[in-house]
């Protein structure tokens, strides 16, 4: 008994209800008004306690693509578009990285995360070893591709020795990091790379991460190239399929979207990022939408974004989509959550957490993934909440945060912030001396 991990929570409300919620070894065990009777009773000497004050219990986000690390080059680039912002601010600096820049970069982006009541992310970066090292030191959850691109420094046979590698490396790590293949896209690689990256994730039974449709451009090259769009292409070389996500999307026509839906993949949305690079376009949701599309909703890296507040991104996601198609009822509040707390996707909802419940995150067998939002937020005082959720608030609303039975945050305190923004701030001045 000694052995297990338990978790009580009291004074939380769920539903404007009063509740209790118990945890054991990372699962949700009872949730409800007499669920804590008889730990209280008892004493509860085995449980951890985290008393939510009041608090709303709360699905927790999941951020559907992003760049953990970037966090060390917010701010750098700012004034670009998306191709000079890669070619002449990312990649030179990202060929100096090393495992503790990526390391530290990481940390800090799930500080940030947990802040702001992400639990789990799909990422896409460099020295994958050290962002799962990263993750599991900071206790939340992620989906990790290492980038896969065509390397001219380095032989076919080569480059796949070093991805297989990395992958080897990554299954290694606990159950809260899974590994993923993530070629980068259709403009760094190629079609003999993206077909092995299909028999590798095929091999491996793993998902693939793959950025798609962000600009215009692509989709030109794509036509010229091969014949036919983005989505078609991939899809010719079989890398559609529900174990599939897509970033960006913003150029998909309607038979794309149909076909993606078709397949089962899912497309993540980046709506700041996608504004602030200027890619010219909205990811067209009420025909995904029509077409039965899985949806999610990512950040981008912090380099791009430049934040990793995802709350705060689902406001943009709603707002421009409202604008967009100039009608005012395209997205309702309730799909708008649902797509923020990865309950649009099967592959993004589950992400290491295989046991979650087809229904509500917050029910009894589903893994302890919570957050506690403040009863005091202003926000929140006043209206529907999940209307308060979409269109007025951000992350600063997340009182506690919970992942795998464990509080990361308390009253918004995340043990060893500082020594996080320290060593962040000095691998920055590294990469940028």
């Amino acid at each position: 008994m000694s052995g297990h991990r338990r978790l009580l929570v009291t004074n939380a409300t769920l539903d404007g209800e009063r509740v209790y919620l118990t945890a054991l070894d990372g699962v949700i065990t009872a949730i409800g008004p007499d669920a804590g009777s008889g730990v209280t009773q008892t004493g509860g000497h085995d449980f951890e306690t985290l008393d939510a004050g009041g608090g709303i219990l709360c699905p927790p986000l999941v951020n559907g693509h992003t760049h953990a690390a970037m966090t060390l080059f917010r701010g750098h680039g700012d004034d670009l578009p998306l191709m000079r912002w890669l070619t002449e601010a990312i990649w030179p600096v990202e060929a100096k990285l090393e495992d503790e820049d990526v390391y530290w970069g990481t940390r800090l982006a799930c500080l940030e995360m947990i802040r702001s009541g992400t639990t789990g992310f799909w990422d896409m970066y460099w020295q994958p070893q050290a962002t799962a090292r990263a993750v599991e030191d900071a206790g939340i959850r992620t989906a990790i591709g290492p980038p896969l691109f065509d390397a001219p420094d380095k032989t076919f046979e080569e480059r796949n020795r070093e991805l297989e590698g990395w992958l080897d490396e990554l299954a290694a790590f606990g159950d809260r990091v899974t590994a993923v293949v993530a070629p980068h896209a259709i403009y760094t690689v190629g079609t003999a790379s993206l077909e092995y990256a299909v028999g590798l994730a095929a091999e491996r039974d793993l998902p693939i991460h793959i950025h798609l449709s962000e600009t215009e451009g692509e989709v030109t090259d794509c036509v010229a190239a091969h014949g036919m769009r983005p989505a078609a292409y991939l899809d010719s070389l079989g890398m559609l399929t529900p174990k599939t996500t897509l970033a960006h999307g913003v150029w998909l026509d309607r038979e794309e979207l149909e076909l993606i839906a078709d397949r089962g993949a899912t497309v993540t949305t980046n709506p700041v990022a996608n504004m602030k690079l200027a890619v010219g376009g909205v990811f067209p949701y009420p025909e995904a939408s029509r077409a039965g599309v899985p949806m999610a909703l990512g950040t981008d890296g912090a380099g791009s974004n430049n934040s990793l507040d995802l709350l705060a991104d689902l406001k943009v996601f709603a707002l421009a989509q409202r604008h967009n198609s100039v009608d005012a009822e395209v997205i309702p509040i309730e799909e708008a959550w649902a797509i923020a707390t990865g309950q649009k996707s099967e592959l993004i909802r589950s992400l290491g957490r295989p046991a979650l419940p087809a229904a509500d995150p917050l029910t009894v067998g589903a893994p302890a993934d919570f957050v506690v939002l403040d009863p005091k937020a202003l926000e929140l005082s006043v209206g529907n909440l999940t209307s308060a959720l979409v269109y007025a608030a951000s992350g600063s609303i997340v009182k506690d945060t919970v992942v795998d039975g464990r509080i990361l945050m308390r009253n918004r305190e995340v043990e060893g912030h500082e020594e996080i923004l320290t060593r962040a701030l000095e691998r920055a001045a590294r990469l940028f001396a």
